[in-house]
């Protein structure tokens, strides 16, 4: 009863008056005769009724339009609710397809590359330096991990090399950052040359390849391969493309550029090379 009144209260005062009116205009009629006072109240009575009815139905309308905003409001509180929870599934669902497809890649790897002993870890942190291209990750010392091992992607493309050591995180220089060299071989022929971080082409995501041997042939389009010198790095990694070539000051020195075959704006997982066998 609360409850009804609480929604319906101004309706039922304005219902109420108009019948305490209309019985007060019929009490004042006797034996069926008509005074001029009641004659000039019937004449009023039609509007008055008319009024009434119009105010009844406005306040009807208003707390109808108040309820229905309130019921619509509930329910689109419920639908933001059940749509933020599909998304999450979605978002749920789409990394666990990537997961599954980092895995099968790495199963992969792990086919062709038996020496290979690997430990996967999350990427954390980025590093907001303009003078370098590291970022850190979840795992260090305590996993086995060492200074100086190289870190690849599940497709086994060189993402860079663990440049600092903590018992539980350990930073990655990657492939473009200037303080990054890595020994390399560059198309069909095999030519041996250094692939080399360098400011200008690190803002780029690109790398140089340089140091190549006297009278050595490189073209757009060679695949760039770790050569396995120097022992950080296992033979036949991919490090990425070439996207150009071009001449020292002098016109008599070649070089290229590196396209990286990782995509280091997407990595969200890598892995750490802890041992391999080396080939003489």
């Amino acid at each position: 009863m609360r409850e009804y009144l609480r929604k319906n209260g101004i309706k039922v005062a304005i219902i109420v008056v108009a019948v305490v009116l209309l019985v007060g205009i019929s009490a004042a009629s006797r034996g069926g005769q008509i005074s001029f006072v009641q004659n000039v109240t019937g004449i009023l009575e039609a509007p008055l009724k008319r009024v009434l009815s119009s105010a009844v139905n406005w306040v009807d309308g208003i707390y109808g339009y108040i309820f229905e905003y309130d019921s619509l409001r509930a329910e689109n509180e419920s639908l933001r609710a059940q749509l933020a929870e599909a998304q999450e599934s979605a978002r749920d669902g789409i990394e666990a397809s990537e997961e599954n497809t980092r895995l099968r890649r790495l199963l992969e790897l792990r086919e062709q590359h038996t020496d290979y002993v690997l430990e996967s870890s999350k990427v954390v942190l980025w590093s907001s330096s303009n003078w370098s291209s590291t970022f850190t990750i979840s795992k260090g010392a305590s996993s086995g991990i060492e200074l100086g091992a190289p870190v690849i992607t599940e497709y086994g493309a060189v993402v860079g090399q663990i440049t600092e050591l903590g018992d539980t995180w350990a930073t990655v220089s990657t492939i473009i950052d200037v303080d990054m060299s890595v020994g390399a071989f560059v198309g069909v022929s095999g030519n041996s040359g250094m692939v080399v971080g360098e400011f200008g082409l690190m803002r780029d995501k690109q790398a140089k390849l340089t140091f190549l041997a006297d009278g050595a042939q490189i073209f757009v389009g060679d695949d760039v391969l770790t050569s396995g010198s120097g022992g950080a790095f296992p033979a036949g990694l991919v490090i990425g493309t070439l996207t150009a070539v071009q001449t020292e000051a002098g016109g008599q020195v070649e070089y290229g550029i590196v396209e990286p075959q990782c995509d280091l704006d997407s990595l969200v997982q890598v892995f750490i090379i802890k041992d391999f066998e080396v080939v003489e």
